[in-house]
């Protein structure tokens, strides 16, 4: 039961019945209409503006609008008593019938609860990761990783229809210089003391046993051979090691891809794909030769005053044209890009998602501009931005790791702190903020640390239940389920605030999946664990509210049930944060 939705329903319905009696007009548009919980809890528990919203449209005195409209919404049977506030905000103050209809709900639908059918099956392609694959991921790409994976589980539970992508960056000036450096590798490997790794070069230890690999597939036989022979060889097996490395770390975080896809393959298959996206947009007379305006600032030192192919961007948004082509004759990164997503909308994804990195925000618009040219607007593409980590130990930032030579990897993080803590401090700021992770706070036992609060939550009630087992030896998890709880039985303010907590998880769901914000996600069962730990203590200090009164098993079974339903809550919450919820706490 989504008591936001119910009650938006009710408000539109009610502005149904005044187009009815010509007091609004029928084009009346209810864009920006919000139903949600107040911020001050005083106000009541169910909040709208949709009198000033629409008041103007209306040519009304938002008051009076409405006024009306609580008019036609009072009956309802749960609505205790409605105010208007300020300027024409509509408070209602609920009866805690409707509370108890929510426990109920929870405790019939179980995890279920909470799931939407918003998304209405909905294709989506959400790509993300999608690191160079030249070397171990390092802390970036993990909260890049995370963030995606838990999109794409939170999607997915508002009913979408999700594909998870990586994509291979296996084309370009970088994975030659990954065949280059493990080459040298190679080199070592036959007995060459190769000195140290010249500037330019990647200097990782990952790259040792590539070296290894090629020396034991191909003896000394590439040492002869011209750079234009070894060089695919080696870059394939590199590629495919580092790529298989990258797949180790990642499942490491509990993240799988449903595809991934080659950069490569847009040139080397049955046909150039790129060249074919830009002949596509050559007929749609989407492209030019020209000459662009050299950029403001410093200049580039590769910057060149030349006539070159241009996509017309900015006629779909973008500040200017872009370039297609080098002065080398190659494709630009952003043509074998529009190429990419041209595949994508052609495999019938309408709408995409992409998780980049801090470095890519001034990317965004260009690429936004060619999927409305490439798409006729039908396509949409949002680009979340995962802001930079700070590694930290105790306050003092971390140095940089040996094994991938310039910085520490996603690899020794998990190690060190687990896949648990670590995605959830990853998804316990929003994506786009600089997040500080410090290895000694993230394992602290405090109300502090987010992910040990929530999950120390969860294994409290689980607690609860062995407790109650001494004092009724029949009553258990499984069996409260079978039993009809009579929620009735609770009429304390604190076991009525806990059912209100629940009862925002629905709308909760939906606000952070249209938003593509999964952080509310975190926020919300950090919220919901601080009710429950508030309702505990007391429990300690008011021996009435304890969860088992045993002179009372009715009173027993429904304050059982009411913390059921927050465990049940809570592990939905981390079960779409992809953290695996604790029975108890070592």
């Amino acid at each position: 039961m989504n008591i936001f939705s119910y009650y938006e329903a009710k408000i539109q319905k009610a502005v149904q019945q005044l187009i009815t009696q010509d007091v609004l007009s029928k084009d009346i548009r209810l864009q920006n209409v919000s139903v949600e919980p107040p911020r001050d809890p005083d106000h009541g528990d169910v909040a709208t503006n949709i009198a000033m919203v629409l008041s103007k449209q209306a040519k009304m005195n938002p008051r009076d609008l409405a006024a009306k409209i609580a008019d036609i919404i009072h009956q309802d049977k749960f609505i205790e008593k409605i105010d208007i506030a300020g300027p024409g905000f509509i408070n209602l103050v609920l009866k805690n019938e409707i509370w108890y209809e929510v426990a109920e709900a929870i405790h019939k639908l179980g995890k279920t609860y909470g799931r939407s059918n918003i998304g209405n099956e909905e294709v989506v392609n959400v790509e993300y990761v999608s690191a160079n694959p030249t070397g171990p991921m390092h802390v970036g790409h993990c909260r890049g990783a995370v963030f995606g994976d838990a999109l794409a589980n939170l999607l997915e539970f508002a009913g979408f229809k999700v594909t998870r992508e990586y994509y291979i960056n296996d084309a370009g000036a970088q994975v030659d210089v990954l065949a280059r450096s493990a080459y040298l590798r190679y080199r070592e490997a036959l007995g060459e003391n190769i000195g140290d790794i010249p500037e330019g070069l990647y200097p990782g230890d990952y790259l040792i046993p590539v070296g290894k690999q090629i020396a034991e597939d191909y003896g000394a036989s590439l040492l002869n051979k011209e750079e234009e022979e070894w060089l695919p060889i080696v870059r394939t097996i590199a590629i495919d090691a580092n790529m298989e490395l990258i797949k180790q770390d990642l499942a490491a975080l509990n993240i799988t891809h449903d595809v991934f896809f080659s950069e490569r393959s847009l040139l080397s298959g049955e046909t150039d794909q790129v060249a074919e996206t830009i002949e596509w947009l050559q007929d749609e007379k989407l492209v030019y030769h020209g000459r662009l305006s050299p950029p403001k600032g410093k200049m580039p030192e590769d910057w060149e005053d030349r006539e070159q192919l241009l996509f017309k961007s900015k006629n779909f948004g973008d500040d200017v044209d872009r370039a297609l082509m080098k002065a080398d004759g190659s494709y630009t990164y952003f043509a074998a890009d529009i190429a990419y997503h041209k595949n994508k909308y052609d495999r019938g994804f309408k709408k995409m998602i992409n998780v980049w990195g801090a470095d890519h925000g001034g990317y965004i618009k260009r690429m936004q501009s060619a999927i409305n040219a490439l798409t006729a607007n039908q396509g949409k593409l949002d680009v979340k931005i995962c802001q930079l980590v700070n590694l930290l130990r105790a306050g003092q930032p971390i140095k940089m790791s040996k094994r991938a030579g310039t910085y520490v990897t996603l690899r020794e993080v998990v190690d060190e702190v687990g896949s648990d803590v670590t995605r959830f401090i990853m998804l316990y700021r929003k994506n786009d903020a600089v997040l500080d992770f410090d290895f000694d706070a993230v394992l602290e036992q405090s109300r502090e640390n987010p992910v040990f609060y929530v999950q120390y939550a969860h294994a409290r009630i689980y607690s609860v239940f062995r407790n109650a087992a001494d004092v009724f030896e029949d009553l258990d998890i499984e069996s409260l389920k079978a039993v009809n709880i009579k929620f009735q039985c609770l009429d304390s303010k604190e076991e009525i605030n806990l059912i209100k907590k629940l009862a925002e998880f629905p709308r909760t769901i939906e606000a952070a999946a249209l938003n593509h914000e999964v952080h509310r996600i975190a926020f919300y069962i950090y919220e919901l664990a601080s009710e429950f730990h508030s309702l505990w203590n007391r429990g300690k200090e008011l021996p009435q509210l304890r969860f088992i009164n045993s002179k009372d098993r009715l009173l027993t079974e429904a304050r059982l049930a009411l913390i059921l339903n927050v465990a049940t809550i809570i592990a939905s919450g981390l079960e779409i944060l992809g953290v695996k919820p604790k029975l108890t706490m070592e």
